[in-house]
């Protein structure tokens, strides 16, 4: 397990998603001031760090649920 990245594991319910969750954590890694590595190799970020980024990504993404939830985002 050592340094295998893990994300392969990761499946997507909404393949198509995809595009949204890379932006949502490359905007959030850019307010938190988090590097985002180049080879997607998250083991060398410190745990605070990668704990920040993942907890912002989660609020973000309760957020846009929860908008979209209350109807706030559709379109007639």
């Amino acid at each position: 397990m050592g340094g295998r990245n893990r994300s392969s594991r990761n499946v997507l319910v909404v393949p198509q998603a995809k595009q949204a969750l890379e932006q949502i954590k490359f905007e959030a890694a850019q307010e938190l001031g988090v590097q985002i590595p180049q080879d997607g190799y998250y083991g060398n970020i410190a745990t605070r760090d990668a704990g920040s980024l993942g907890g912002y990504i989660t609020r973000r993404l309760v957020q846009l649920a929860e908008q979209q939830l209350s109807g706030a985002n559709r379109q007639f």
